[in-house]
């Protein structure tokens, strides 16, 4: 059973932040921040080309910006930029109603950037073909590298039981050795690192910019890692995130070990118990979406939410018919949960293929395991403040987490970082979705205001 975390948390506001914000307040700043005066922001696509652990790499990411140039600037004096990932399931569109928001209503300019394979090149629109599992047993595979395919000779599918409970059937895309697709599914982390930071030099130089990054869910523990990567990173913006590895794995571990939280039963929202290879490729269905659907109606409507399990399964069924637009693939789950097991495989794995010295395979094996803990010692950038915006229904993070977990981790580093969380009475986990007639970007204006007032009352300046 885990222990809970010894460190006492803060919860009074921080420079003015509430600690919590009512429905019928966050319909106030709803409307009043759909209710300012928008500005004229360019929007454009910027696809470049990283070569990573021998391999090459095509990232994209779109970026959104005043027209007239004039961005808005921090306390700091310097202009803000605003770094955006997405969730596992999706890509750049995932969070492109708050990008937009933030360029157009507060005048940032901001840099989404989808996972690395995740753009789906040959269509304009971005938007993917068919299904993540077709008919004929072919799987959807990533595209790292425009004009590649991973053909269905590179792998095999696995159907995966053990955490059908909190999953269904899981299916797994596991790579065959010595072909392109393993030899990818070894090397991205790097690319992915070297991504982020390649993204925001190219558009926030170091001189003229402070970074400020959101990573959506899994994009949470991506843009903890790029905090001490990236020299002009001034904090982290979160809503609905996962946070690092490390820690992420301890809060399920905690979770499942209480007792209850807020109605969900013992282990409901415990321990995911994922030990995945970096060799898998989790293919999502209309399986991951329902598993978010139940425990939010829980926590909106009580038990009584399961006497209309059909309509439920209706709207699941029906959302996923939009949703396998976006990539619905995942492979990031040793890093989000620490997998050190797995880490030190494909780090090795990636050695192998490049033929590294004993010493060159160390610091490889090295530079994998940090993926999914923080940087210590004298020579590590301190982590930047941490403003965190959730939704009381999250089913990811409830609040006791935070306190008990989150919070109190992050305050143990050395030297602890800035943190505040702003729990939300609405919304859910994909908190860009609609939350009644009132609340048509649910809460996506709420934290894009949050985010402006922290920026402008002096929140991230340490």
């Amino acid at each position: 059973m885990a222990t809970r975390p010894e460190s006492k948390t803060r919860t009074k506001p921080r420079l003015g932040l509430p600690a919590r914000i009512s429905r019928a307040g966050a319909v106030r700043i709803s409307r009043a921040v759909l209710g300012r005066r928008e500005c004229r922001i360019t929007r454009r696509e910027d696809i470049f080309r990283i070569a990573s652990l021998g391999l090459d790499w095509d990232i994209g990411v779109m970026v959104y910006a005043p027209a007239d140039g004039a961005v808005t600037r921090g306390r700091d004096g310097r202009k803000a930029g605003f770094f955006l990932l997405h969730g596992g399931n999706g890509d750049f569109k995932s969070v492109e109603p708050l990008a937009l928001l933030l360029a157009e209503r507060f005048g940032y300019k901001v840099v989404s950037m989808t996972f690395p394979g995740r753009l789906y090149f040959p269509n304009r629109s971005r938007d993917w073909p068919g299904d993540t599992i077709e008919p004929d047993g072919r799987a959807r595979m990533p595209i790292w590298k425009r004009g590649e395919v991973i053909t269905p000779d590179q792998y095999r599918l696995i159907h995966e039981t053990s955490l059908r409970d909190r999953y269904g059937t899981r299916t797994l895309a596991r790579a065959k050795p010595g072909t392109l697709f393993y030899h990818r599914m070894a090397a991205w982390p790097a690319a992915f690192e070297e991504g982020m930071v390649a993204a925001c030099r190219r558009h926030f130089p170091e001189g003229d910019y402070s970074v400020y990054a959101h990573g959506h869910s899994t994009g949470g523990a991506f843009t903890a890692i790029l905090s001490q990567r990236l020299a002009n990173m001034a904090g982290q913006t979160e809503v609905e995130t996962a946070p690092i590895g490390e820690i992420n794995r301890v809060k399920h571990a905690w979770s499942g070990s209480l007792g209850k939280i807020k109605g969900f039963e013992k282990g409901a929202q415990g321990q995911d118990g994922l030990e995945d290879r970096f060799t898998d490729l989790y293919l999502r269905t209309w399986r991951d979406r329902a598993r978010y659907a139940g425990p939010e109606a829980l926590g909106k409507e009580g038990p009584q939410a399961l006497m209309r399990l059909p309509a439920l399964m209706e709207d699941v069924l029906e959302s996923w018919r939009t949703e396998r637009l976006r990539p619905q693939f995942k492979a990031e789950f040793l890093i989000t949960h620490n997998i050190a097991a797995s880490l030190e495989k494909a780090a090795r794995a990636a050695a192998r293929r490049l033929r590294s010295s004993r010493a060159e395979t160390a610091a490889l094996v090295g530079r994998y395991l940090d993926y999914g803990r923080y940087l210590k010692g004298p020579d590590a950038r301190p982590v930047p403040p941490v403003l965190f915006v959730n939704s009381c229904y999250s089913r990811d993070n409830s609040e006791e987490v935070f306190k008990e977990v989150i919070l109190p981790m992050l305050g143990r580093l050395r030297p602890p970082p800035r943190t505040h969380l702003v729990v939300v009475e609405a919304s859910s986990h994909l908190y860009t979705e609609a939350d009644g007639e009132d609340l048509p970007l649910g809460m996506t204006p709420v934290a894009a205001k949050l985010f402006d007032d922290a920026l402008t009352r002096g929140y991230f300046l340490v």
